[in-house]
């Protein structure tokens, strides 16, 4: 039996493994609460805008489209739009479709190679090449028709672990494209609810000034009658004038706010038409969904992306360890060769070939080694990092979910403020219109008003602001299979396929890798 069909057995019980490890998705982190002292069942309740009582439900499932949760039918068509035109999330699928066909071209690698040849030429041959320099020269035509089959049998499973970690890295795009989504819809949630506030503090300064131009009236009035010194009336002047400098910043904030809005929803800020957000257009959520701790790391698409780099880094320590191993080529070829077309085709132009090599790495100064170790090391680095992206993400959740705990008790304690404030302001109007406070006892009581009116809005505009944030902490309902984003009508994979991929289910801790050996590979 000629030897390259002996080796095909050999080879083919050989190609069956691959080298290196196989990568398991990290543990689960036995952790059971987010927080080390237990959350309430419900935030504090408050009169008011945005006093609603929140409710936290453990263990509910998260809304795909959470942002709906604040009944703003504006900040949905919005959100409907930015997943149409947004160039980020263009981007990230762009990304996923390129490392979608880098896959494919490696599947193909990996593969026989099939090839077919047609050829001709003309060329003139002398015997002094073979002994026999008096014979004269000859000039000829020769002509060849083949097709030629070549296949380099994985022995150490190289190319498969090169195919995984390719594998691995079209999770990691579309987990990236997942994060954008979520990136993207929890910024403009954020954004609006911004414009919000400003609009809401604007409308305090106008109240405030009103408020002021009032009492300076009457200061004018007292000033004429001899009631009043001429400083309580400068003074007064310079605290309206203090309060109108107050809103050319909020101006400012509130034209870059819409300006970040259009640029999020893929418009010029010159060309976008959009709605204006107030506090009052939108609804705070009264249950809260809280994922269980155990459900996190598979719902976090960052920790979902890290857990990619880390398989990655897996089937990359494989790589540099296959090549260590020897590469085993067969190949053959089947045609004709003639030196006329005519006779091309027939029988006696037939040829064939059959034929196998070897390659063994036996020294390269310790390159390979080197390689190999320093793959080891980069799949430290990834474990590192895993750990990382994980702990963070359990500080995001513990850190919104206290800041919604307390956002409530301050709102309480800033609406309480605000009353006192009111009636105290109010009270010293009275009084000292009829001479019984001085003017410096209403400056105090108007500049308290003033501050704490201010504190009010932003405290009813951070509850709206952490719920945003808790859904973004929590991962924004991505695996839930209602998800209906616009982003599945756009090229590349779907959010909502996320699942159906088959990108892992929950296994074992990360294995221990095997140490390097010492050889000058």
């Amino acid at each position: 039996m000629p030897l390259p069909l002996v080796l095909v057995p050999l080879v083919a019980a050989l190609a069956g493994c691959a080298v290196g490890p196989d990568f398991k998705q990290p543990a689960v982190p036995p952790v059971q609460s987010y927080t080390r002292t237990a959350l309430p069942a419900q935030t504090e309740s408050t009169p008011g805008p945005a006093g609603t009582e929140q409710r936290f439900a453990v263990g509910q499932e998260i809304p795909a489209q959470w942002w709906t949760l604040f009944h703003s039918e504006a900040l949905d068509r919005l959100i409907r739009q930015a997943l149409v035109d947004s160039p980020t999330l263009a981007a990230a699928q762009a990304t996923l479709r390129q490392a979608q066909e880098n896959l494919r071209a490696e599947a193909g690698v990996v593969s026989p190679r099939v090839d077919a040849g047609l050829s001709g030429e003309r060329q003139r041959f002398s015997f002094a090449a073979i002994g026999q320099p008096n014979a004269p020269s000859t000039v000829f035509n020769l002509y060849n028709a083949s097709v030629a089959v070549s296949y380099t049998f994985d022995v150490g499973g190289g190319w498969r672990r090169e195919l995984e970690a390719m594998r691995a890295q079209v999770d990691y795009q579309k987990f990236q494209l997942q994060g954008a989504h979520l990136a993207l819809t929890a910024n403009i949630v954020t954004s609006a609810i911004r414009e919000a506030s400003l609009r809401a503090q604007m409308l305090a300064l106008v109240e405030i000034e009103a408020l002021q131009k009032q009492q300076l009236d009457i200061l004018e009035q007292q000033f004429r009658l001899g009631g009043a010194r001429r400083t309580d009336v400068l003074s007064q002047r310079a605290q309206l004038v203090q309060t109108r400098a107050a809103q050319p910043p909020l101006d400012k904030e509130l034209a870059l706010a819409r300006h970040q809005l259009a640029v999020l929803v893929g418009q010029f800020p010159g060309q976008a038409d959009l709605p204006e957000f107030t506090l009052d257009a939108l609804e705070l959520p009264a249950q809260l969904p809280v994922s269980l701790p155990s459900e996190l790391v598979r719902q976090r698409p960052d920790i979902r992306a890290a857990e990619a780099l880390l398989h990655q880094a897996s089937a990359q320590v494989g790589v540099a360890t296959a090549n260590l191993y020897p590469r085993i080529t067969l190949s053959g070829s089947y045609g004709s060769l003639a030196n006329s077309t005519a006779d091309l085709f027939g029988p006696a132009a037939r040829v064939w070939s059959v034929g196998a090599s070897v390659l063994q790495p036996l020294f390269h100064g310790g390159e390979l080694t080197a390689r190999r170790r320093a793959a080891i090391a980069a799949y430290d680095q990834a474990a590192a990092q895993y750990r990382e992206t994980v702990l963070r993400a359990f500080q995001n959740v513990a850190d919104t979910l206290r800041a919604l705990e307390i956002d409530a008790r301050t709102l309480r304690i800033q609406n309480e403020a605000t009353s006192v404030a009111r009636e105290t302001l109010e009270l010293t109007q009275k009084e000292f219109r009829y001479g019984v406070a001085n003017y410096l006892t209403l400056l105090n009581a108007d500049r308290q008003y003033q501050q704490i009116r201010i504190s009010l809005v932003q405290s009813q505009a951070q509850r709206y602001a952490d719920t945003a944030a808790l859904f973004q902490a929590l991962g924004g309902g991505w695996w839930n299979p209602s998800n209906e984003s616009a982003a599945e009508g756009r090229n590349g994979s779907p959010p909502s396929s996320l699942k159906q991929e088959g990108i892992g289910v929950r296994g074992d801790s990360a294995h221990t890798l095997p140490a390097p050996d010492g050889s000058g590979k």
